[in-house]
């Protein structure tokens, strides 16, 4: 069993799956990526320990799978962090080639020890029978420039990751461009409620970003449309992990590499008296004991659809010529 030493965020049973108001969209604050690959780097030797929530979020997602009929030849997990997902998706789809992208090689590393590549012996019967465990190809790129094929995975996949990419709908468009026709994307991602209490609490200290930004479903929606895709699927959900005081929080999110990567944000070290005041607006949240980080999380898919109408709207139409051979 584990106690609160060993799982140093606990996950609220009580869940509020109710959309309630919409939040106006905000401007995303910009993110500077070379900070968000090295704090996944440097938190992958220990990332699990603190994954309780992203573990959880990509349950969920991979039970939604449970109602789709695909039986994709290829799979991409974009953002697939040290291999979780990975993991249950070559279970699922064990004939299928796996495609694991990750930005930072500490979590590819990891990933590749959670999934094994096949021996020479599984490769040659595979090459020869069709049978045995396909190799999982490990990525490092950037979710924003995907290095695959146009038209080459059936299903594209994304767990937590979303909430990173530089540009979310130049993003989907990447992930439309490398899906076949009648391809599937499924996701999940923040939303703007994530970690309101933390946002909350910062802004009583200074107006400085502390917290990052996260895009709201409805706007997430509209983006998938322009992207090209069809028939999107958006639901949300609150989870609530609770803690015994803030520096717990704090240790979770620097180990989870998800600390604050806003360019603009104070790169100074933050003071004992800053340090009290944050506490102490924290505080305010305590229930039963413990306070609270709330996290909005968003699930979504969407299909390829037959991939012949342009972003402009423009329909495409292929034509075959027959052409005549000439009379000797």
């Amino acid at each position: 069993m584990e106690t609160e030493r060993d799982r140093p965020g606990r996950l609220d049973p009580r869940l509020s799956t109710d959309e309630g108001a919409r939040v106006a969209p905000q401007p995303s604050d910009a993110l500077d990526f070379a900070e968000v690959r090295r704090a996944f780097d440097r938190a992958a030797p220990g990332y699990d320990a603190h994954a309780v929530l992203q573990r959880e979020v990509c349950d969920r997602l991979l039970a939604r799978l449970d109602y789709m009929s695909a039986q994709p030849r290829r799979v991409l997990d974009a953002g697939c962090g040290t291999g979780y997902g990975l993991a249950h998706l070559r279970a699922r789809y064990p004939d299928a080639e796996l495609c694991g992208l990750d930005i930072a090689p500490g979590m590819l590393a990891a990933a590749r020890a959670r999934v094994p590549q096949p021996g020479w012996a599984q490769r040659t019967l595979q090459r020869f029978t069709s049978q045995g465990a396909r190799p999982a190809h490990l990525l490092c790129a950037d979710l924003g420039r995907l290095p695959l094929a146009a038209d080459s995975v059936q299903l594209a996949w994304s767990s937590l990751a979303l909430q990173w990419a530089h540009d979310l709908e130049a993003a989907l468009k990447g992930f439309h461009r490398v899906l076949a026709p009648g391809g599937l994307l499924m996701f999940a991602t923040f939303g703007p409620d994530t970690l309101k209490e933390l946002r909350a609490a910062f802004g009583a200290i200074d107006d400085a970003p502390h917290v990052n930004r996260f895009i709201d479903l409805h706007d997430v929606g509209d983006m998938l449309v322009h992207a090209g895709f069809a028939h999107p699927v958006m639901e949300m959900e609150m989870l609530t992990l609770t803690y015994a005081d803030l520096a717990a929080l704090m240790r979770d999110l620097k180990g989870l590499g998800a600390h604050n990567a806003a360019a603009a944000r104070q790169r100074g070290l933050f003071g004992k008296a800053a340090w009290a005041r944050l506490q102490m607006a924290y505080e305010a949240y305590r229930t039963e004991g413990r306070l609270p980080a709330t996290f909005e999380v968003i699930y979504g898919h969407a299909w390829a659809g037959d991939k012949t109408r342009r972003e402009d709207g423009r329909q495409v139409i292929q034509m075959k010529i027959a052409r005549k051979r000439a009379a000797g």
